[in-house]
C-alpha cells in the first residue's frame, strides 16, 4: 500500500493530484499519514478534492481513520492514519 505524508504546510489540491494518479493507476487502496491538527486539516480537504477528480470514473472515495505510532527523530509520536479506499 502507498503511504503519503502529509504536513501542515502541504498543498491540498497537491496532495489530491497524487491521491488520484495512485488511483488512476489501478490502486484500490491509497494510506495517508498525518501528525498535528494542520496536518489532518490539509489531508481531508486533499480527500475531499480527490474525490470529485475520481467521481467522473464511477469510483467513490471513503475514508477509514485509526492512530499509528512512528518514530522521528528517536523520538515516539502518534500519527493519524487515513486509509482511502476507492468502491
Amino acid at each position: 500500500m502507498d503511504i503519503i505524508k502529509v504536513s501542515s504546510k502541504s498543498t491540498p489540491q497537491k496532495v489530491a493530484g497524487a491521491i488520484s494518479n495512485l488511483f488512476r493507476e489501478s490502486t484500490d487502496k491509497v494510506e495517508m499519514q498525518a501528525i498535528g491538527a494542520g496536518a489532518l486539516n490539509q489531508a481531508i480537504k486533499a480527500i475531499a478534492i480527490a474525490r470529485g477528480f475520481v467521481a467522473p470514473t464511477g469510483k467513490n472515495l471513503v475514508c477509514i481513520p485509526a492512530f499509528s505510532d512512528i518514530e522521528i527523530d528517536g523520538e515516539e509520536r502518534t500519527a493519524i492514519k487515513l486509509i482511502v479506499e476507492a468502491l
